[in-house]
């Protein structure tokens, strides 16, 4: 097949010229693309130009980069995008979305500089400043900065501290909903033809609350309904119940977590368990969060028939990674986790 882009520019016009004059005289676009030795959607181009623009479309223009994509960045004006890059939210600079994309980049490299470079070229320049794409991690505007710094920097230390003199076990604890209509995930199928996966016409849902530590372990409980005091005291004392070590249990501000049930039942056993509160709006810092996840896409690849199955899934799952304490210990490998990995 030809290459029409290797030809010199007068050769690219006779061939356009060629190629649609033939078409003109009642051939077919795929076999004149066949003849020619060209692909059909370079046909197909060649004769709407024809269209829309008559013999000037098929003329042969100037090769080459635009006067304006001519110049590369300099330095300063690297340093510069790079600053804005990561420092700031395309928002921030009156750009529409959150996040940067290349175009993204690419349009205020014209606004600031008047040069506009490809989308190849802005990728290039990106990743030579060690950057990639990446999925952001959503955080909280009422998250306090201040909090989190503390939490890492000075409280988590010193629970880590006191558990090792004591020869107790720090555990992380949450919770999470688990539905019937979670999204499956991507299959392959036939370009064009979307896979239908059939489904419960009625939605129901199930809910797990588990506690993992770095050592491995993971403990964990199903149950419908939204959680109670009942729920978590009954957990708790199991869990009080299976380990011989203090406890040092580590979880977020759910209203539950802070009930005064929950609160004085702790204290009438704060010999074998004491409980410590993540900063508010950092969900991040849980390395239960990435365990719930991992369970929600199990459950999602599964048809569960009704709200029982649904928890059975759940169940057989968490007793599987239960099994898998190299796989527990994974999830405190998040860079947002992992200052609780030792």
């Amino acid at each position: 097949m030809t290459d029409p882009r290797r030809l010199s520019g007068e050769a690219q016009e006779d061939l356009r010229r060629r190629v649609v004059a033939a078409v003109g005289s009642g051939r077919s676009q795929a076999e004149v693309a066949a003849v020619f030795g060209v692909s059909s959607r370079s046909v197909s181009r060649w004769m709407k130009a024809l269209r829309d623009n008559g013999d000037k479309g098929l003329a042969s223009g100037k090769r080459g980069r635009r006067p304006e994509e001519q110049k590369a960045l300099t330095v300063r004006q690297q340093a510069r995008l790079k600053r804005a890059v990561l420092g700031k939210f395309p928002d921030q600079l009156a750009l529409p979305g959150l996040v940067w994309t290349r175009g993204q980049v690419g349009e205020l490299v014209c606004r600031w500089f008047g040069i506009r470079l490809s989308r190849v070229t802005i990728g290039k320049y990106l990743r030579g400043w060690g950057l990639s794409p990446q999925k952001p991690v959503r955080r909280a505007y009422e998250q306090d900065p201040g909090a989190v710094r503390c939490w890492l920097e000075e409280t988590y230390p010193a629970i880590s501290a006191r558990a090792r003199r004591e020869g107790g076990a720090v555990l992380w604890l949450d919770q999470t909903g688990l539905r019937s209509d979670n999204a499956v995930g991507a299959s392959w199928a036939p370009v064009g033809r979307t896979p239908v996966i059939g489904k419960p016409g009625v939605r129901f849902g199930a809910n797990a609350m588990a506690a993992i530590s770095n050592k491995g372990e993971l403990y964990f409980t199903v149950y419908h309904g939204s959680l109670t005091t009942e729920i978590m005291t009954g957990f708790l004392d199991r869990l009080t119940r299976h380990l011989d070590r203090r406890i040092h249990l580590v979880a977020d501000r759910h209203p539950v977590h802070r009930s005064r049930a929950v609160r004085d039942w702790i204290t009438e056993r704060a010999d074998r368990i004491e409980l410590h509160f993540l900063p508010g709006y950092s969900p991040e810092l849980n390395p239960v969060e990435l365990l719930n996840g991992d369970t929600k896409h199990h459950v999602a690849q599964t048809n569960p028939g009704d709200k029982h199955e649904l928890a059975t899934e759940a169940r057989t799952h968490l007793r599987r990674r239960q099994n898998q304490p190299d796989r527990v210990k994974a999830f405190f490998g998040k860079e947002e986790v992992r200052y609780a990995a030792e």
